[in-house]
C-alpha cells in the first residue's frame, strides 16, 4: 500500500491564511511579494484567500520560504506534536 497525499479546499484555505497572516505581520504588500517572487499579485491573492483552484507546490514552497515558514507533512488525524503545541497561540 502506498501513502498518498490528498489536499482539499480546507487545507488550501489554512495554508493561505497562514501565508497572509505572516505577510501582513512582516508588513509586506502583495505587490512587493509578487514582484520579489516573480509571480502575479492575483496568484498570491488567490492563494491567500483559498480561492485558487490548483497551485503548484513549488510556488507554495517559494512563498513559504520567502516568509521564513515551512510546510510539514504528518499523518492525517495525528495529534499535535509537543513543538506544535508550544507554538500554538
Amino acid at each position: 500500500m502506498h501513502d498518498c497525499f490528498v489536499y482539499n479546499a480546507i487545507m488550501l484555505f489554512e495554508i493561505g491564511e497562514k501565508i497572509r497572516g505572516e505577510r501582513k505581520r512582516l508588513k509586506i504588500s502583495q505587490d512587493k511579494m509578487a514582484k520579489d517572487l516573480e509571480m502575479s499579485r492575483t496568484t498570491i491573492s488567490q492563494i491567500e484567500s483559498g480561492s485558487v483552484q490548483e497551485i503548484g507546490i513549488r510556488k507554495v514552497i517559494r512563498m513559504l520560504e520567502y516568509l521564513h515558514l515551512e510546510l510539514r507533512v504528518r499523518p492525517a488525524g495525528a495529534p499535535p506534536t509537543l513543538d506544535e503545541l508550544r507554538g500554538a497561540k
